[in-house]
């Protein structure tokens, strides 16, 4: 997991950037986002041009290629590691209209009430808004 940003009450956000940490979040909460993490992982792979026809030198990129081109995967932790909500976002954090970023709580239930502070500081970090009636996707 790579840092993103800090959040109130002691709460952090972090990069999900590998299959295996997006595995255990799914896990953890009770979600899919381990399947969305690696549809988006071969997507980004097929669209990577070696710089070399070298077979040993043809993944040299690969891996950066990939979270460069893909969506920002990410996860908000307590001071002791508790997941807390897990978030979508556009390829390098960038607003796209074309892009619908997602936000939300284990087993997908709406993270807003308990993590609005917390979803507003990663809105704030990215400049991208992350309102609840346009990213939480299971609206009752």
């Amino acid at each position: 997991m790579e840092y993103v940003c800090d959040a109130p009450d002691g709460k952090t956000w972090f990069r999900i950037v590998t299959e295996a940490e997006a595995m255990t979040e799914s896990q953890e909460m009770r979600h899919a986002v381990g399947k969305y993490f690696r549809r988006e992982w071969s997507k980004a792979a097929e669209s990577f041009k070696p710089a070399s026809m070298v077979f040993v030198e043809q993944a040299i990129g690969l891996q950066a290629h990939i979270l460069r081109e893909m969506p920002l995967f990410l996860t908000l932790r307590d001071s002791e590691g508790t997941m807390l909500a897990t978030a979508m976002l556009p390829a390098g954090g960038k607003p796209d209209q074309s892009f619908g970023s997602i936000v939300v709580g284990p087993a997908n239930a709406d993270p807003y009430p308990a993590q609005g502070e917390a979803i507003k500081a990663l809105a704030y970090h990215f400049g991208i808004p992350l309102d609840r009636s346009r990213c939480y996707p299971y609206r009752r």
